[in-house]
């Protein structure tokens, strides 16, 4: 994988590098240790769960406190 530097500046060539590699190492990170399905299926209703409650804290911030 290749990032151009250009007019010297290598702190916006590492941000693009890093911005290309991150599918890669977050599958490495995935795949670095088994993970059994029943475990892949908790983490993903956990991450369900809090995102939702993350979209109705951030909806009755906007709308005010109804229900």
């Amino acid at each position: 994988m290749r990032v151009k530097v250009r007019n010297n500046n290598v702190d916006r060539a590492l941000r693009v590098f890093k911005k290309k590699c991150s599918d890669v190492v977050f599958e490495y990170r995935e795949r670095e240790f088994y993970e059994k399905p029943a475990t892949k299926r908790h983490k993903a209703k956990k991450a369900a769960v809090k995102r939702e409650q993350r979209r109705v804290a951030k909806e009755r911030e906007k709308y005010g406190k109804r229900k």
